[in-house]
């Protein structure tokens, strides 16, 4: 059975920080790119951040996210810094494989004072 899930969310003040972490199994963790993505209500699910044979970030991100992993636990992780409270959203971890691509269930952020 395949998992991916998700923590490290919470309510945090503009300009504060927080690092989420997206544990996996029931796959090769190590044969999949990772990614993160978030979702605001009413909007479409948009990219944030890909680790695989290159790291991209969206332009909104870059500078102040950094996605990094560690195959030996099987997790990916998101940290993320300067944040504002448009970086509000639920945050979802993305394992994309050749075949196969898995989504994990949401963590939340709330950037707010």
């Amino acid at each position: 059975q395949v998992t991916l899930v998700e923590s490290g969310g919470g309510l945090v003040q503009p300009g504060g920080s927080l690092r989420l972490s997206c544990t996996a199994s029931g796959f090769t963790f190590g044969a999949y790119a990772m990614a993160w993505y978030r979702q605001v209500p009413g909007k479409e699910r948009e990219f944030v951040a890909r680790t695989g044979a290159a790291i991209t970030y969206a332009d909104s991100v870059k500078g102040r996210f950094t996605i990094f992993r560690d195959d030996a636990k099987n997790t990916v992780y998101l940290q993320m810094m300067s944040l504002t409270p448009e970086d509000t959203a639920v945050y979802y971890c993305f394992a994309d494989g050749l075949f196969y691509n898995y989504w994990g269930q949401g963590t939340q952020v709330t950037v707010s004072s």
